[in-house]
Formats: C-alpha cells, structure tokens, sequence
C-alpha cells in the first residue's frame, strides 16, 4: 500500500496525542460542570484549565474565552452579539472572509457592504475606509489570514481606520492560530474566533473571544452555562482536547522557518515543471504553511483524485462544501478567471511534512502538467491544421 502524505492542515489538522489523551480522559470523567459536588466541580475545573490555556494561546483574558462547538457557531454568535448587544446597525465584511462569517452576516438581517480585496488577496484599505465612514454603527468582519492563500491581512491597519467609526471588529483567526503569532490584545479587536481541529484538537470544539465589558446577549437560550453567554451542557471531553492541543499550539510558530523552506521547495518544483503556473498572493505575507496554485489545462477536481490515487491528500481550498469542488468565491475576488481557478490546488502544510513528501507531491503534478501541456500542445496543433485545410479549400474555390 501507498504511504500516505497528507497535505491539508488548513481544512483539519492530525489530531495531537496528547488532545487525544486528555478527550480520552475526560470522557471516563463523570460530572456535569454545572453540578456543585465533587464530580461535577472536578469536570468544571477542566473546561477552566481549558479556558486559561486557550485564552493564554491568543493573549486573552479567561473571562474573555466562551466554548462553542467550533468556529461556525462562533461566528454565528459573534453576529447575533454585534447585532442584539452592541448596537451594530450594518456590516462590513470582507470579499474573502470563510463561508461561516459571510453566509452568516448575509443571514443576520442588516445590510451588508463587501471590502474588495487587490489581485494578491489582500483588502483594500481605502475602500474598507470609505465603507466604514458610511452612516450608521458598523461590525467590520476581516480575517487574519485567508483559509485558501493563507494571504495574512492588515487587521491591525484596519482597526485603526475602524477607531474612528465607532466599529465593532470581528477577526475570523482560526488559520492564523498557531502558524502566527495571534495576540488578541495587540489586534485590537472587539471579538475573536478559534477552533480546536484546526490545531490538532479534536472537531466539534471551538470559541469566540470576546472583549471584557461588551454586552452579551446569547444565541442559544437555556441553562446559564457558559456566564450566561452560550447555553448547553459545556463538551467537556472537547474542552479538554482544545486546551491540549492549544499549550502545545503556543510554540507552533517557531516550526514555521522549516514549514516555510518546505513550501518554497514546493513552489520551486511547481515553476520548474510549469513556468506559468500561478502562485495566488505570493506577492503578499503569507502563512508560511499555505500554497494554492495552478496551472492551464487542469482541473482542480481531476488533479485531486489523481493526487489522491498516488497517496497525496490536497483539496481545492476550503473543506466547508460538502465534498464538492466548487468555484472560490476567495479568487473571485482576486479577479481570476474562471479557467484557471477551476485549475487550482490548495497544499497546507503541517509539521508531519518532510522534504520526502514534497518531492513525491511536485513529481505527480509535474506528471499532470505535462500531459496537460501536451494535451494542449496537441490540440493547438489540430486546430491551427483545420484553420489551414480551411482557408486552403476556400481559396480553391474562390
């Protein structure tokens, strides 16, 4: 059987074992954390060792952590919060932010003005400006790093620009955990969204960051769990793996130099057997673990399964369509045409990548490419050949 390298941290990444190992202890852990004996205050100090361990990871206050069950209901609930609490009266959402702010912000009932971003993925400042100012209290929605190009963005900048407006800031740092160095105070930001998976936790666990003295109404009504801010039963097994994975995340920034040497092997091999292939934003900071890529005459569907066939696990940017190869609303944005985003792959990196890996992964694209040219090259060929016999055949009978 074919070794397999995986290639696609950005949509989850491998599960630490020492996330395991705590989901795994907390699991045979009876106890409500709401239940005021023994069980139940054993249970509750691990949601709070989780909460301080979370909170330390992107320089936060533990009050300022509330658990949801990953990074959409966070988003979802950062928008409910803006609308019902902080007095947002319209949105300003960036043209590339991931499905689970966008489509949300869409749904919240206020209107909503799209941030363009340049051709290299980063949003345009004096166009996010100009937005801001516009009457009315705005919620600005603008992500650290993009989840397809790993394009890192000015956030701090825009909070500036915001200061002004009285704008609420929403930052979507789920890529950026661990790749970057995340300080939600030094951002600036009103509120803040984490996931577990994203950082070798276990799915199903996440939180929004929210700014100590901000109103908070909400969204799921029930029990007071969470201070009163997110009712349910708190998954105390995913806490739990969050927090792991999240005292081991504090330190993963300091593998970047080697993740960035990796990726730039990649990107190398990727113009060395295609000259014009493209590198979406490379012209812009990056997450030193993300490439997304294309060349003419592929097809991102086609490339994956093939890839996949050679034991090689990419995908065509973010994982939250289920399972279908859609067009990027992110390149869309970039203003790429639509043959060559159809050709485009999305390779993630983690620290289980070694040098070994990218070789085997640029040596089957390369393979791909070349029977793409080829193919091209050939049909090139046979049409100019046609074009030819034509205009011959018309001259004779002229």
């Amino acid at each position: 059987m074919t070794t397999r390298a995986y290639f696609d941290h950005n949509a989850t990444a491998p599960v630490r074992p020492e996330a395991a190992q705590a989901v795994a202890r907390a699991l045979v852990a009876t106890g409500n954390p709401s239940s005021i004996h023994g069980e139940g205050r054993a249970a509750r100090a691990l949601v709070e060792e989780a909460r301080a361990d979370v909170a330390r990871l992107v320089h936060a206050k533990p009050g300022e952590v509330v658990f949801t069950s990953g990074g959409t209901e966070a988003a979802n609930l950062a928008l409910h919060v803006a609308k019902s609490s902080l007095g947002v009266e319209r949105l300003v959402v960036s043209a590339i932010e991931h499905d689970c702010v966008r489509v949300a912000a869409s749904a919240l009932g206020l209107p909503v003005a799209v941030a363009p971003v340049d051709a290299n993925g980063v949003v345009d400042l004096d166009a996010l400006g100009e937005l801001l100012s516009r009457p009315g209290k705005p919620l600005l929605a603008l992500m650290l790093a993009n989840n397809e190009t790993g394009v890192v963005q000015p956030v701090v900048e825009a909070v500036d620009l915001a200061g002004g407006t009285g704008a609420i800031v929403l930052t979507d740092a789920i890529q950026a955990i661990g790749r970057m160095r995340v300080d939600f105070n030094a951002l600036g930001v009103d509120m803040l969204l984490a996931s577990a998976h994203k950082i070798g936790g276990p799915q199903g666990a996440g939180a929004l960051v929210v700014r100590e003295g901000h109103a908070f109404s909400p969204l799921l009504q029930g029990g007071g769990q969470e201070s009163r801010r997110r009712a349910g039963t708190e998954n105390v097994p995913g806490i739990a793996g969050f927090g792991a994975a999240a005292i081991l995340a504090i330190e993963d920034y300091k593998q970047m130099p080697r993740i960035l040497a990796l990726r730039t092997r990649l990107e190398t091999g990727v113009r060395a057997a295609a000259p014009d292939a493209v590198i979406f934003g490379e012209r812009a900071p990056r997450l030193a673990n993300t490439s997304l890529f294309a060349a003419s005459g592929l097809d991102a569907e086609t490339l994956i399964m093939a890839l996949d066939l050679d034991g090689l696990a990419v995908s065509a940017g973010s994982a939250c369509s289920s399972g279908k190869v859609s067009r990027s609303h992110v390149l869309a944005a970039m203003g790429v045409g639509d043959a060559l985003a159809k050709a485009a792959i999305r390779v993630s990196l983690g620290s289980d990548n070694t040098e070994a890996d990218i070789d085997r992964l640029v040596a089957s694209w390369s393979r791909m490419a070349k029977r793409a040219q080829e193919k091209m090259t050939s049909e090139k060929v046979t049409s100019e050949k046609a074009s030819a016999d034509k205009s011959a055949l018309a001259e004779v009978e002229h």
